[in-house]
């Protein structure tokens, strides 16, 4: 899409370049200020003017020739004579003439306007889902007058500083670690950066972190607890030997949450010590982990049961 803007002219007798800044059409700010530029100067020698673009007549005098409803007259003066193109497109890119006949000596002053646009992301991957190990594509499309210069980073607080300059960011053999938030940054000067996000989320089995024996003596309050970090979260279940332990049984609580399980004894007697497995599983796998609640004695020795 083109960009949108308001370029002034009163243009100079001498050829100049002029820099149009707009942003893209439909973009927020897209009715940019008007732009002054040097003016076409006239004096009363001049018997006939006119302004050209191309070779197309836009005004001859105060006649407008030409149908686009964009292009104004701003003034007609015996010191001046300009004109006005509202909403500048890229089309409008291009040359510019002011002609003017003096003592049947025509003149004519060329002005040659370029049309800049501010980037805008116009394609972006998807948020991804994937399993760790595998290979990521993310592609980031902008456009922009000049071309953007588009960058990759990601943001994430266990970010390795993977970055790249490139509509392309190609990612082999992803860890857990390369999960989080990619930012594409797209940008060339003309306005501020214009930036968007893809999500990577890696998935990864089960992995327990902790898993600890406890002593507790007898009708005291014990607790095991199992911790795990797994993508999607893990599930988790309590086996006593080979015996799973259920939520409501007497005695006993289980909690489970997003990273870790616990297993409480409100009032811990002699059968309740023993070997116990905390399993956790997702569907990349499982794991398990063994641990011991054992008895110990109100001064802090401890004896296997």
């Amino acid at each position: 899409e083109g960009p949108r803007g308001i370029l002034s002219a009163p243009w100079s007798c001498s050829p100049a370049l002029v820099l149009a800044r707009s942003a893209p059409r439909g973009s927020p700010g897209a009715n940019a200020r008007p732009l002054s530029l040097p003016r076409c100067s006239v004096d009363n020698r001049v018997t006939r003017v006119a302004w050209l673009n191309r070779s197309s007549i836009l005004y001859a005098g105060n006649d407008k020739w030409c149908l686009d409803p964009r292009v104004v007259l701003l003034a007609n003066t015996k010191t001046q004579y300009s004109i006005q193109i509202q909403d500048v497109d890229v089309y409008d890119e291009g040359p510019y003439t002011c002609s003017v006949q003096t003592d049947n000596h025509p003149k004519t002053s060329r002005v040659h306007l370029i049309v800049q646009v501010s980037p805008k992301i116009t394609e972006i991957s998807s948020d991804i889902s994937i399993n760790e190990g595998g290979n990521v594509s993310l592609t980031c499309i902008a456009t922009g007058r000049p071309d953007p210069t588009i960058t990759w980073r990601h943001i994430s607080p266990k970010a390795v500083g993977f970055v790249s300059e490139d509509e392309y960011l190609e990612i082999t053999g992803i860890t857990r670690e390369q999960s989080g938030e990619y930012e594409c940054s797209a940008s060339n000067d003309v306005a501020a950066p214009v930036v968007q996000r893809v999500k990577v989320t890696v998935n990864y089995p089960p992995y327990i972190s902790d898993a600890k024996s406890t002593g507790v003596p007898v009708g005291q309050k014990g607790v095991l607890q199992c911790e795990a970090s797994a993508v999607p979260s893990a599930q988790f279940q309590w086996f006593k030997d080979d015996k799973r332990l259920a939520e409501g049984q007497k005695g006993l609580k289980v909690e489970n949450e997003a990273f870790f399980s616990r297993l409480t004894f409100f009032n811990v007697s002699e059968q309740d010590y023993g070997n116990y497995t905390c399993v956790a599983s997702n569907q990349l796998g499982n794991t398990n982990a063994s641990m011991i609640l054992y008895g110990e004695v109100q001064h802090g020795r401890g004896f296997a049961p």
